[in-house]
């Protein structure tokens, strides 16, 4: 897409303007949102900065000394290196640092399992495997609230599905 303004350069910043409940974009290149004052970033910042801020990495809360200390086995890379970069140095990082990383898993991801996508073709019993995980959940807090209505009605549900996948 084109600069709005100029129609030359392509248009890097997209710019919404909420005034009066109307809602007005626009698409405007660099120079174009600088000469309306709409765009100023002086201090370039790398992704790894904004991500480190992002989950309290740039506040470290843990001494630096433990810090040196603490090392994988595998690979030898640090956890202060981790801080820095924000990348691990291998899959036994995962194990090595679980202590520090699950808190900033869960923050970021609200979670520490990873569930993936099911292809719509593929993978109906794993979707309804999810399903029944689901409703299983909700039955739970059913329970908790004494809401015995919903509550079997959910018991039905799961059944229901039990017998598709053949699970019990």
């Amino acid at each position: 897409m084109l600069c709005q303004e100029c129609k030359m350069q392509p248009a890097t910043v997209h710019l919404t303007k909420i005034v009066n409940n109307n809602k007005t974009e626009f698409y405007l290149c660099e120079e174009c949102a600088r000469k309306k004052g709409q765009f100023n970033i002086s201090i370039p910042f790398s992704i790894n900065d904004l991500l480190a801020g992002f989950i309290g990495m740039d506040n470290p809360s843990v001494s630096v000394q433990k810090e040196e200390m603490r090392q994988c086995k595998s690979c030898g890379m640090r956890f202060e290196q981790f801080r820095k970069n924000g990348r691990l140095g291998c899959q036994d990082c995962y194990k090595y640092f679980s202590d520090d990383l699950l808190p900033i898993l869960r923050r970021i991801h609200g979670g520490t399992k990873h569930n993936g996508k099911v292809p719509k073709r593929a993978g109906v019993e794993l979707r309804i495997t999810r399903q029944i995980q689901q409703l299983k959940t909700q039955l739970q807090k059913a329970v908790e609230t004494e809401n015995f209505e919903e509550a079997a009605r959910l018991r039905d549900r799961i059944k229901e599905l039990e017998k598709q996948t053949g699970q019990k």
